[in-house]
């Protein structure tokens, strides 16, 4: 028996396309943003919709990483014009990360449509809640075009402490939080996570054929060091790498799948990162051979189905180098969304014990969770 395809809710034009009618309309949206290989932007735009006077496009917002998703992380970006177009495009990652008054003066309705990766940290999650406030506050309707969760299979991780607050994590949830980012949209909205707990009017565009037990393969990469399903599937395991002193592999064809160090004793493999325009200019240990693990011979297959966050690649790491509290930099508190995981580490748990440090908190978020599900659950 064949299984249906997997269709995220931008492919539903028929469901979006009356409700943007004779408005002016918003788009959120990047490389993604695709409807099969077509930007949505351009989608509308070719369906003909400005020439026939239906809708107009008055203003792209663009995540970290840029419209292209060609800058590399961390990188400011200023604002443009779009490709042959008068439309301006807004960056929420250069000098603000939520749109103000004149940005959305004159727009009558949004549409947002990213494609997360499912982990607290990636940060498409934090321009949604911006641009919901935004749209609560000056009474905007959003349209969420829903894309599948490629790590919605499962839910691990410490939960947020809010006294780690961040760009990096918002919301009192687990590194992964097995949602779609529409069905997070309804619980930031249902848990009144919006300053002075504004309501944005939100309207979901399903994906058709999904649950969340489904296999979903990316059909563009999510942003520019996570080039494969292989760097998607280790990310919520080894992103705990960009708060320590080790390679995470920027500067490398794999990030996110090797990691290394000069001081590892293992020298059985080793990588030397490089500047990779668009990807990562000055990676950490430049040009300098790295000792350390390679992820690359596991499976895909085997990394989706594993469906827990793996601890003991950190804690390998931690106890090969000896470094103590110099191993971590202050950016792991900020990736764990609290400081006990670093402590815990520090003390020589073992990672059983660790993750049964979790096991109260995600009971209590599972339930919050539920409330929100548009699809059939894994469990």
């Amino acid at each position: 028996m064949n299984t249906p395809e997997i269709l995220p809710g931008v492919y539903d034009i028929q469901q979006y396309l009356p409700l943007i009618a004779s408005r002016k309309v918003g788009l959120v949206m990047n490389h993604t943003s695709i409807v099969n290989s077509t930007n949505l932007a351009d989608t509308l735009m070719n369906l003909g919709v400005n020439i026939r006077g239906i809708v107009e496009i008055g203003r792209i917002f663009t995540p970290e990483h840029g419209f292209k998703g060609s800058v590399e992380a961390g990188t400011y970006i200023d604002d443009e014009i779009y490709s042959n177009s008068t439309i301006p495009v807004i960056s929420l990652y250069g000098e603000k990360l939520k749109p103000d008054r004149e940005d959305l003066e004159g727009i009558e309705i949004m549409i947002f449509d990213l494609q997360d990766v499912g982990v607290r940290f990636f940060t498409y999650l934090s321009t949604l809640h911006y641009i919901m406030e935004a749209c609560a506050e000056q009474h905007i309707p959003l349209i969420l075009l829903d894309r599948p969760n490629p790590n919605g299979h499962y839910i691990d991780g410490p939960v947020l402490d809010e006294h780690y607050r961040s760009f990096v994590g918002l919301h009192p949830v687990p590194v992964v939080y097995g949602m779609t980012i529409g069905e997070y949209a309804c619980m930031i909205n249902g848990e009144h996570w919006l300053a002075d707990s504004v309501l944005c009017e939100l309207t979901i565009i399903k994906c058709q054929n999904y649950t969340h037990k489904s296999y979903y393969t990316l059909p563009v990469p999510p942003s520019p060091n996570l080039p494969d399903m292989r760097s998607v599937y280790l990310y919520p395991s080894t992103a705990f790498f960009e708060g320590t002193v080790v390679s995470e592999g920027r500067g490398t064809d794999f990030p996110f799948q090797i990691m290394g160090h000069p001081g590892y004793s293992d020298h059985s493999f080793s990588f030397i990162p490089r500047p990779m325009k668009g990807k990562s200019l000055n990676p950490r240990f430049k040009d300098i051979e790295c000792f350390g693990i390679d992820l690359r011979k596991k499976s895909i297959s085997s990394l989706r189905d594993e469906g827990k966050i793996n601890l003991h690649y950190v804690v390998q790491f931690y106890n090969d180098l000896a470094m103590g509290e110099n191993f971590f930099i202050d950016y792991f508190d900020l990736l764990s969304g609290n400081n006990e995981l670093r402590n815990q580490i520090q003390r020589g748990l073992t990672v059983e014990e660790i993750r049964q440090s979790w096991e109260e908190e995600l009971v209590v978020f599972k339930k919050i969770r539920a409330k929100y599900l548009l699809y059939p659950d894994f469990e």
